[in-house]
């Protein structure tokens, strides 16, 4: 019996050039078809490694504007107050 295939809606770009909110979206519809348990193993495998390499790049992201923001206030993460 043939193998039925689930097209991949992932993206062929790295996630390395993705903006934030790109890679953020990328992997919430990759985590909902994971949980749907519907991919074979092969594909179970590259989405697993493609969701890695989405987080990481997310968590760069968010780091280089926490970094960002020590630099604005003289070296000192402070906490976010409104006036």
């Amino acid at each position: 019996m043939p193998k039925a295939s689930i097209p991949s809606t992932a993206s062929p770009e790295p996630a390395l050039s993705l903006s934030y909110e790109a890679a953020l979206s990328e992997l919430e519809q990759l985590i909902a078809r994971l949980d749907a348990g519907q991919l074979p193993l092969d594909q179970l495998l590259q989405q697993y490694q493609r969701g890695a390499r989405l987080l990481g790049h997310c968590k760069e992201q968010l780091k280089a504007v926490e970094d960002q923001i020590k630099v604005m206030d003289n070296g000192q993460l402070t906490t976010w107050t409104t006036n």
